[in-house]
């Protein structure tokens, strides 16, 4: 087998590894990535879908990771303002749970932590400032039961995860690195001074050579140390599955709620796709990560009943429309509480050389500070070259973060026989990259098959030929979320589709 010649390998295509792979490459190494399935298939496509500090992380001390999420909210903002945007949360307030003194304070925080004065970001947030709200006025307590009268509310932002992870992917694969999606690394091992690894893909397995390994499997991180690269570690991994359930709207306005639970959780209730709202999630521990998580009966109820405890109309399982579970690999910190346990990451160096880096945990939020650690882990091995991916904006987001709606003007004003509605969920997929979606056509007619849901055939070959599509769900529930919208039928048709114009 020929063997090609790279300075990092990265095993994992997760929010983690492109993250990684986008910063090296940019540096100018040679780097592979290979994923066993799909890009983000796993806990990146399974998150809340917000750029966050984390509220309720400081009620755990969690100072540092707070801080360094606010202000890596900023960047996001800056970076994919197509698929990042702000979003208003209310807390609406129950004096038997948690005081008001108590809130006051953890918002004032919150306001604060990501700025210059706690020696990150910039002089202030770009989003409001948090205050005191009365649920009965300007629509706060939309949706809401009337027994809750008063609450405050904040800012946070909402990302489309799967998407950031895809344009991570396309980022590092401008800068030169050689991203592979299905395919599995079957054995790594040190040889000769490199390490020397065997990938497997539907064509069959190839060796490779890399100078340093970094292990960002995830949910199998420590299953592919001790089975794949045959290195036992200290310490283990706290497999939490975290799941989610969308229903129609629980209410009209824009901003999204954060609940307070009597067992100490916190369940968020966000507006999602225009016709939804997103719930969740759960903290369920697993003793171990099979192919694909699935909520069960027990969670779905779960979450039903929490925010039942708060909206007007009943939600039950049977108004759920669609679901999804990830499993977030957390370090294993001791913590008895599944929701209390870090959600900070943890890389674990073994400077034996070849280096190897794992990674353990991890927020969303701070995956592109998580990847600068691990370049900053590897220094020694390759030249100090200085970070950028703060500043160069994630393809698509070239437009600025409160430009969006220019953006739309100038589309709309390009192409009037399509809808605006449709035109401004296709920016915020892919920015100004949505030229390239559209090319010459004039109306719907030219964007070829219809496959309901806002999808058409136009859309689905970009996607196969830039963005690693595959199969249906690749499209239908991660490149974009057209899937809430199309019938069994319309699912079949391009199911089909994808067989058989492979």
């Amino acid at each position: 087998m020929p063997c090609d010649q790279y300075d990092l390998a990265i095993i994992g295509g997760g929010i983690n590894g492109v993250g990684i792979a986008r910063d090296a490459a940019g540096r100018g190494l040679r780097v592979l990535l290979a994923e066993a399935g799909d890009l983000g298939a796993a806990t990146s496509s399974a998150s809340t879908k917000l750029i966050h500090g984390g509220l309720r992380y400081l009620e755990h001390g969690e100072f540092r990771l707070v801080a360094e999420a606010l202000a890596e909210r900023e960047v996001l903002l800056r970076i994919a303002p197509h698929i990042v945007r702000p979003l208003q949360f209310v807390l609406p307030y129950e004096r038997h749970l948690r005081p008001a003194w108590m809130i006051r304070a953890g918002l004032f925080l919150y306001d604060h932590l990501g700025t210059r004065a706690f020696g990150l970001g910039g002089d202030r947030s770009s989003l409001p400032g948090s205050h005191a709200v009365a649920l009965d006025a300007e629509g706060y307590g939309a949706g809401l039961k009337r027994d809750f009268s008063s609450g405050f509310t904040y800012c946070d932002c909402f990302v489309d995860d799967a998407r950031l992870v895809v344009l991570n992917a396309r980022s590092a694969r401008a800068h030169g690195a050689s991203i592979r999606t299905r395919t599995r690394c079957t054995s790594a091992r040190r040889q000769d001074g490199e390490w020397s690894i065997t990938l497997e893909d539907e064509n069959g397995g190839q060796r490779i050579g890399a100078k340093a390994l970094v292990n960002a499997a995830g949910p199998w991180v420590k299953s592919v140390l001790e089975r794949e690269i045959g290195v036992s570690v200290r310490g283990g991994v706290r497999l939490i599955k975290g799941s989610h359930i969308v229903v129609s709207k629980v209410h009209d306005k824009n901003h999204a709620y954060i609940l307070q639970i009597p067992d100490g959780r916190i369940v968020f209730l966000i507006p999602y796709e225009r016709e939804f709202t997103l719930l969740g999630t759960t903290d369920t521990p697993i003793a171990e990560c099979g192919d694909r998580a699935q909520i069960s009966g027990e969670e779905i109820a779960y979450l039903c009943g929490a925010a039942s405890r708060y909206t007007e109309r009943p939600i039950t399982a049977a108004d759920v429309v669609w679901s999804y579970s990830g499993v977030r690999a957390l370090y294993d910190d001791g913590t008895l509480d599944p929701s209390a346990v870090t959600r900070d990451y943890h890389l674990i160096m073994d400077e034996n050389e070849p280096p190897l880096v794992s990674v353990f945990g991890g927020k969303i939020t701070t995956y592109r500070k998580l990847a600068e650690a691990v370049l900053a882990k590897l220094s020694r091995w390759f030249p100090r070259r200085g970070t950028w991916t703060d500043i160069e904006p994630l393809p698509g987001g070239e437009f600025g973060a409160a430009d969006f709606d220019g953006l739309l003007t100038d589309y709309k004003r390009r192409y009037p026989k399509f809808k605006v509605q449709w035109l401004a969920r296709l920016l915020r997929r892919h920015g100004t990259l949505a030229q390239e979606v559209l090319g010459r056509a004039r109306d719907e007619a030219d964007l070829g098959e219809d496959f309901g849901g806002g999808l058409f055939e136009s859309e689905v070959r970009y996607l196969k030929a830039n963005e690693w599509a595959r199969e249906a769900d690749d499209v239908l529930w991660r490149r974009t979320k057209c899937g809430l919208y199309m019938g069994p039928a319309q699912r079949k048709r391009l199911e089909a589709y994808m067989r058989t114009e492979a």
